[in-house]
């Protein structure tokens, strides 16, 4: 069950400067993610939700309003947070395990036990075989993965996730889907993901925040039940009530062509 309020948006808004004049990306924004929990955030296209997430990274700072994590107001980035993007950003020339002790690299924490612990993550989720192997030699859900153990390699309590499963191939991006959620429930991690997929956005998270068009502001916020125990991303697709909830979400989305 997730627990007391981890992250917290206070009346957010962030406008840039363009070459245009002004544009506002988010406007007004007010929300809380609980500790544990896992909260998706949908929208149309240009509304605002990777801002949102550069906003609680400590990425980019609110023209108004205030950030905090663990009632601490956000002003830096934060090593709190773990960033997950949509290209997995591996290095080329690094072995699949020197890209994952990137992190602890910079940070100046690549010793031996720190070595010992990410060499055990690539053998538990399945790439203990490709740790001295490049990423080229690797499928697009396995990369992938290892970025995901990359972001896990520096113990992050809070794990952002834009759209990292968008590039791959639809079974590839299910079975992933699976692996991540297990992987980050099972680690009692917080975990915020933007997503333009309802379907993803409904089968892996406990909320689903929806973003109105540009300027973002919350439109809806629902929590969501799903009857049937021990669902996976894939059979959650298969409760009575997913429906429901795509629908609804859907209408919200107005997304008419």
């Amino acid at each position: 069950m997730a627990g007391e309020t981890k992250v917290r948006l206070e009346r957010v808004s962030v406008k840039y400067e363009t070459l245009s004049g002004e544009t506002e990306a988010l406007h007004d924004i007010s929300l809380a993610v609980r500790d544990g929990e896992f909260v998706s955030i949908v929208g149309p296209s240009g509304c605002g939700k990777s801002t949102l997430l550069s906003v609680v990274a400590g990425l980019v700072k609110p023209t108004t309003g205030r950030t905090f994590i663990d009632d601490m107001e956000v002003k830096a980035a934060s090593r709190k947070i773990g960033y997950m993007f949509q290209q997995d950003h591996l290095f080329e020339w690094r072995t699949i395990l020197n890209n994952v002790l990137l992190g602890p690299e910079i940070q100046g924490k690549d010793t031996p036990e720190t070595r010992r612990r990410v060499s055990g993550l690539l053998d538990k989720y399945g790439l203990g075989a490709f740790k001295y192997h490049y990423p080229r030699h690797l499928s697009g859900g396995m990369r992938q993965r290892a970025a995901l153990i990359r972001t896990m390699a520096v113990d992050p309590e809070i794990f952002l996730l834009d759209e990292p499963f968008s590039a791959l191939d639809y079974q590839t991006r299910l079975t992933l889907e699976g692996e991540v959620h297990q992987i980050l429930r099972q680690a009692g991690k917080t975990v915020i993901l933007v997503t333009h997929d309802i379907s993803e956005a409904i089968s892996l998270s406990d909320r689903v925040i929806v973003l109105s068009k540009r300027p973002g502001t919350v439109k809806n916020d629902h929590s969501i039940r799903l009857s049937g125990e021990k669902l996976t991303p894939f059979t959650a697709r298969e409760a009575p009530e997913f429906n429901h909830y795509f629908n609804l979400i859907w209408e919200e989305l107005d997304v008419r062509v």
